[in-house]
């Protein structure tokens, strides 16, 4: 993994785990005070998606000798 994905891989964990501390966990998940912290997670997990998506094709395209 090259250090460009490295970074963004360590900013999204970094992001889902404030985003899991700052929840109310006595309250329902979907609660309107949890909601934007819930949509935060996603999007922070739709990039290490994306992140891993787009190391796999950067791997692809290199020829190995």
């Amino acid at each position: 993994m090259q250090k460009f994905y490295k970074v963004f891989l360590v900013l999204f964990i970094v992001f889902i785990a404030i985003n899991l501390y700052a929840l109310d966990w006595q309250s329902d998940i979907l609660s309107e005070d949890n909601l934007k912290f819930v949509f935060s997670i996603a999007s922070a997990v739709i990039g290490l998606i994306l992140l891993f998506v787009m190391d796999t094709w950067s791997k692809i395209g290199v020829k190995k000798k």
